[in-house]
């Protein structure tokens, strides 16, 4: 280190580590003037070395500095706006700012030290830092002919074809000439040896898109609803400033036309638009509607994009090459300019919430972002949070409604079916449903939320069950894969021929998931083409859009499947549902347990009788009387939320309460229920003292007491004022530190109590 000067540059730098404070280090001469806020640096961090995000400059140090090695980036990655966003998300969820400015770039953009033992040149072994990481970028040769340059008489006829093929193009990549001549580099090094082409090399994107091609569409007319939703979004566009809105629209209201003619307000006038959707199954079509209807740049972040894609596509954006990003939930972060206005489709979905590390929402980080880029959000869905209604009805957000289906088509028929008793997958009423549409040629959906074969496995003989050794749940078997499997933690093992208790070798195979639905319905209906999409079927790229594609060009007869197929997809041929078991999700320890069942079966009875055809919804439940299955049925979202809204008044849940979740875990129970006790006392002590309104429920041990090998407690705060809450786990995080190994995670506005 060296001594402090009055004359040096000193950078303040966020480190990507679970630490709550930032480092300063001095930079060289030579790197001043590449120091700027936004870029990364190149820095010494104990034995290590790694990148650090600068987030100011200063002029002098008063302690002895380190010297960064170097500045990564020609140009900020980050504007000073999106610092500002970052650093209230890293306040307001209590998360290292380093681990969220990481989280906010694409992956594999860092680099990172490793110590690692190498021989040195007498064969000694040593201990050397190896830097690994850095995404690269792409490029690619192009071929463009030379004006002035004469052809030679003797020249082979593929050099011919290739020079003509240039000539026609004006340019040509070395890709697309082999990809239509096949192999051709050595004609390509002669033409260019003989002066007739010139080859650059330039950088190339990565492009999702670039085996799709789409047909241009036009904005559809607008019923009155419609029409007054996007005039109340265009008077708030013209006025500027921020202005929330929940657009409330019945399955099939026309939600997506609003989003687009929106958007296209905002574009027409120079601003840009973020879109958000739930899950990767949402996005292929609602790209493709987009992109049938904007010419200007759009870009797509998600999963299901390679690491080189989602980096491309990052820079696209950074460069403001497009106008428009759709993406999952972390598309929050996409360094979007100029933002006009910010769509949560489907808001009601708990995928937008991260489970782990950073746990923010991207449903109300998207509130946030508007608020400071003054933009118009728009909330969208056929089944709202009761909190997004109860915030809307509070005067908090604009209420757009959509009452009516696009076109003036009914809403489907719906009929219970009370499963009491009975134990056939497939009840009569809802057999001769499928095997009606069948004969109709319409196409059908079945719903069961629950993938795999059997979800449990148990010996006829001693009553063994076979469960995960990692996690509190039982295996669930996968006839495909001959396996059986943990969905937590991917523990799997060969399907045992007898039992590991007793080896007796009468093994039942109980509880049913998609694989098996799907069995019996070829079983039942052979002339029927069968398909499903869960997880396991729509694995690998490009595995959504390949279900999606057979649902509309008609090859799907009948498609079984998770909620993957209740989110938001327009299926025209689709005239009846089944649902094979309303009450999966009824009776889970959590609090919103009947406002994800009602939102489950509105959705997936949603999806029928979209098209020209009326639809027909069959649900078979053990319990039709339940409020959330009933108003599912009669299509009556206010009667649901006024009695849950109810519900939660009486008991003190948002939307009359804030949470907080304290979540410990290690791999030894003892360790960790000492840990939960210890956090109670301390969280009682502080609350004591700040005479702040808050309730303490726990320690207790979390419904999935065991996952991955790590037992887990769990302590459950609430408070009336937000205010209240904050200061008192505020405080917690700050003065509590459970003894290692084991671990703490705190998860503002939970959403997953399990």
């Amino acid at each position: 280190m060296d001594e402090p000067s009055p004359h040096e540059t000193v950078i303040e730098v966020a480190i990507p580590a679970p630490l709550d404070r930032t480092f300063h280090y001095r930079v060289p001469p030579q790197h001043v003037t590449r120091a700027r806020v936004g870029c990364r640096a190149l820095v010494p961090f104990g034995r290590r070395t790694v990148t650090g995000y600068i987030l100011a400059i200063t002029d002098r140090s008063d302690h002895p500095l380190k010297d960064a090695l170097e500045i990564l980036d020609p140009a900020p990655l980050l504007s000073p706006e999106e610092l500002e966003f970052l650093r209230w998300t890293a306040q307001y969820y209590l998360h290292p700012l380093g681990e969220v400015l990481k989280a906010a770039l694409p992956r594999g953009i860092n680099i990172v030290g490793r110590m690692k033992t190498v021989l040195d040149e007498d064969g000694v072994p040593v201990e050397r830092e190896v830097l690994r990481g850095g995404r690269g970028i792409l490029t690619e040769r192009f071929c463009l002919p030379r004006p002035d340059a004469v052809e030679p008489a003797r020249l082979s006829e593929k050099c011919r074809t290739l020079l003509a093929a240039i000539r026609d193009a004006g340019e040509l990549s070395a890709g697309a000439l082999r990809r239509e001549f096949g192999s051709c580099s050595p004609q390509i090094r002669l033409l260019d040896e003989r002066g007739l082409i010139e080859i650059l090399e330039r950088e190339v994107y990565r492009d999702p898109f670039r085996q799709e091609t789409v047909q241009r569409d036009t904005p559809l007319p607008l019923n009155p609803d419609q029409a007054a939703a996007l005039a109340r979004i265009g008077d708030a566009l013209e006025a500027g400033g921020f202005a929330p809105f929940l657009l409330h629209g019945v399955t099939g209201s026309g939600k997506t036309e609003v989003y687009l003619q929106a958007i296209a307000r905002v574009v027409a006038a120079g601003r840009t638009a973020l879109v958000l959707v739930p899950e990767i199954s949402l996005t292929p079509q609602l790209v493709v509607r987009f992109r049938r209807r904007f010419t200007c740049g759009i870009a797509v972040l998600h999963s299901g994009l390679s690491d080189g894609e989602r980096y491309d596509e990052w820079r696209r954006i950074r460069r403001n090459e497009v106008a428009i990003v759709i993406g999952a939930r972390s598309a929050i972060f996409a360094p979007l300019h100029r933002i006009g206005i910010v769509v949560v489709d489907e808001e009601h979905d708990g995928s937008y919430k991260q489970a782990e590390g950073l746990r923010y929402n991207a449903r109300d980080l998207a509130l946030v972002r508007g608020r400071q880029a003054e933009a118009v959000v728009v909330l969208g869905s056929a089944t709202p949070l009761v909190t997004t209604r109860h915030a809307a009805d509070e005067g908090k957000l604009g209420y757009l409604p959509l009452p009516r289906r696009a076109r003036g088509l009914p809403l489907p028929e719906t009929v219970l079916i009370d499963t009491q008793g009975k134990r056939d997958t497939f009840l009569p009423p809802l057999k001769d449903a499928l095997a009606e549409n069948l004969e109709k040629g319409g196409q059908s959906l079945v719903f069961l939320n629950r993938r795999g074969f059997a979800t449990w496995l148990v010996c006829n003989d001693c009553g063994h069950v076979l469960r995960c050794p990692n996690c509190a749940v039982t295996l669930t078997y996968h006839r495909s894969r001959n396996q059986h499997g943990c969905h937590y933690c991917g523990y799997a093992i060969p399907a045992p021929s007898v039992c590991p208790g007793c080896d007796g070798t009468e093994i039942g195979l109980l509880g049913r998931g998609t694989e098996r639905v799907e069995d019996e319905l070829k079983e039942l209906y052979p002339e029927a083409r069968v398909a499903r999409m869960d997880r396991d079927t729509t694995a690998g790229r490009g595995g959504h859009a390949r279900v999606l594609r057979g649902i509309e060009d008609g090859s799907i007869d009948i498609l079984v499947g998770t909620q993957m197929i209740a989110k938001g997809h327009d299926f025209p041929g689709v005239t009846l549902v089944g649902v094979i078991s309303a009450d999966a999700s009824l009776n889970l320890p959590d609090f919103r347990s009947a406002e994800r069942t009602f939102q489950l079966l509105t959705q997936v009875s949603g999806r029928a009788g979209r098209g020209d055809q009326p639809g027909r919804v069959l649900i078979q439940t053990a319990d039709p009387g339940h409020y959330a299955v009933a108003c599912a049925a009669e299509h009556d979202y206010e009667r649901f939320c006024a009695q849950e809204l109810e519900f939660r008044r009486e008991l003190g849940y948002p939307p009359f309460s804030h949470l907080a979740l304290v979540i410990l875990s290690g791999i030894t129970a003892a360790a960790v229920e000492a840990a939960a006790a210890d956090a109670v006392r301390a969280l009682r002590d502080i609350r004591k003292g700040s005479r702040r309104r808050v309730e303490i429920l726990g320690p207790a041990v979390a419904p999935l007491g065991l996952v991955r090998g790590r037992h887990r407690w769990q302590v459950l705060l609430k408070a009336p004022v937000r205010a209240d809450l904050r200061g008192i786990i505020t405080a917690f995080r700050d003065r509590f530190r459970p003894v290692a190994p084991v671990r703490m995670a705190i998860d503002i506005d939970p959403v997953d109590m399990l």
